[in-house]
């Protein structure tokens, strides 16, 4: 068999975010764990990139949202420079996805809604972690955990003013494909004013 015989296409679509989504629910499927897993890459006023993985939490036609520490140090870059990349690899299924654009903050209502959802353990966590700080032992995060839990014991756990959300508005969206001898394909949606333009790029 030929290396062309063995090449496949994406499917192109009008919506990106329909193709992700669709992709999104396979991996689901298929992956270990944690298939909504991807890499944020975002950089302050130097310029010096910073990337982690986090958790990919709302997707729709306006973007990709994550929530986290805003005092955290991805929460000052983005303070600084409200632009970031993402990626998700899905190896089961031999698939990436990278997104660029720039960022905004989700509102409050979707803040506190979201919040809403966390485990109760979670919601103690937010408020007891004081996010990438020096932590001097773990019996000073536990001791906190303990604090909070007897402040709000038998109440509701509020959102910390300093935990929110992050909506990534996409300019670009590549889906790429593994294919045999790296010669993968690759299917780039570029933003144009309302609609989207896409283009097939060399592997």
């Amino acid at each position: 068999m030929t290396a062309s015989a063995d090449l496949t296409e994406i499917s192109e679509v009008d919506d990106p975010f329909a193709l992700f989504q669709a992709w999104l629910t396979e991996a689901e499927a298929t992956e270990p764990n944690d298939a909504n897993a991807m890499a944020v890459a975002t950089a302050g006023q130097d310029g010096m990139p910073s990337v982690r993985m986090i958790l990919l939490k709302g997707i729709d036609d306006r973007g990709f949202v994550f929530y986290t520490n805003t005092e955290s140090p991805k929460g000052r870059q983005l303070a600084e420079n409200a632009k970031a990349g993402l990626c998700f690899h899905w190896k089961s299924l031999r698939r990436q996805v990278r997104v660029r654009g720039p960022v905004e903050r989700v509102s409050e209502a979707e803040a506190d809604a979201y919040f809403a959802t966390r485990p109760r353990g979670s919601q103690i966590g937010a408020w007891a972690s004081v996010q990438s700080t020096t932590l001097p032992s773990r019996t000073a995060l536990e001791d906190r955990i303990e604090a909070f839990e007897r402040d709000y014991a038998g109440g509701d756990v509020p959102r910390p003013a300093h935990w929110s959300g992050y909506r990534v508005i996409p300019d670009v969206i590549e889906f790429w494909l593994d294919r045999p001898f790296r010669l993968h394909d690759r299917l780039v949606y570029r933003r144009h004013g309302g609609a989207w333009v896409t283009e097939r790029v060399y592997p």
